[in-house]
């Protein structure tokens, strides 16, 4: 038999009708609101025979606050240093251009060598361009490297140079891709704290690991602090690579992970580049996904 509601009861009831009636919208009036700023890979800005000035004046007047630039590959960086400094766009990273080819999971240890050289040159750059990171591919799992001799070669090299990102003030960011090694959050999670270090973070790519099943929301939420920049493209399960904002990204969620976490800083687009029209396409895009049109 159902008893009468008594004083206590109505009021207990009531109030946890209230909670559930307000506290989404609540929690989601208490999410932060991210703040990003907009930037492109550099190879990305095309001018024919461009300056570093000439091209960072592109960059700008196409709403990019950053660049991230390739090491080895971008020649002239004192003019590159000058040109940022007359237009305010920033060198915010380097990418290290030869993870790829001399990897640093490789069974010779001559091309390991060969890979941990140019991951000091990029450091390097990185300090003389003003960036704060280099991003970094830790190596590839194929017939001839196993996970676990990826895992082992490619922290025991990176362990090398860390004396080096520390004095330099940069750091070491692990990006996620298609090398058939770190897949799944918890393994970057594990990758990342194996070496003890705040020079060693995360560098997420919202798209790429779409494919492996987890979103990327989730593995914001998973990498928090660890996540120390994101670039994207757009990848859809169905199409495969299409146009930023047509992927299975979910930006919003993916913003309001990028909130849960604090996150403030660069986001980076990794497209196909052009001129300025064409970027002019890409920045509204970004725009639109980011939630920064006006």
């Amino acid at each position: 038999m159902n008893r009468p509601l008594g004083r206590r009861d109505f009021l207990r009831t009531t109030a946890a009708a209230a909670a559930a009636l307000t506290g989404p919208y609540l929690c989601g009036a208490e999410v932060k609101k991210p703040k990003l700023k907009k930037a492109v890979k550099y190879g990305m800005v095309r001018l024919e025979g461009g300056t570093h000035l000439a091209r960072l004046e592109l960059a700008k007047r196409c709403g990019f606050q950053g660049v991230e630039i390739d090491s080895p590959g971008t020649s002239d960086l004192d003019a590159l240093v000058k040109a940022s400094k007359e237009t305010g766009v920033a060198i915010h990273g380097v990418v290290d251009s030869v993870h790829w080819r001399d990897t640093l999971s490789h069974p010779d240890e001559k091309i390991r060598a060969k890979g941990l050289d140019a991951l000091r040159g990029a450091l390097e750059d990185a300090k003389t361009v003003g960036a704060d990171t280099v991003l970094l591919v830790p190596g590839v799992v194929n017939k001839d490297v196993t996970y676990q001799q990826c895992y082992e070669r490619s922290q025991a090299e990176v362990k090398k140079v860390l004396p080096l990102a520390e004095k330099l003030k940069v750091k070491i960011a692990i990006e996620v891709v298609w090398n058939n090694f770190i897949t799944k959050p918890e393994q970057l999670i594990q990758y990342v704290d194996d070496f003890k270090s705040e020079y060693v973070g995360a560098y997420f790519d919202c798209s790429n690991m779409i494919k492996y099943g987890v979103a990327p929301a989730d593995w914001i939420r998973k990498l928090g602090k660890r996540m120390l920049k994101f670039d994207f493209k757009g990848y859809s399960k169905s199409k495969e690579w299409v146009a930023i904002g047509e992927g299975d990204e979910n930006w919003p969620d993916v913003l309001a992970a990028l909130g849960e976490i604090g996150y403030d800083g660069w986001a980076t687009a990794e497209v196909g580049g052009g001129g300025e029209e064409h970027l002019k396409k890409i920045a509204a895009q970004m725009d639109k996904v980011l939630g920064l049109a006006q």
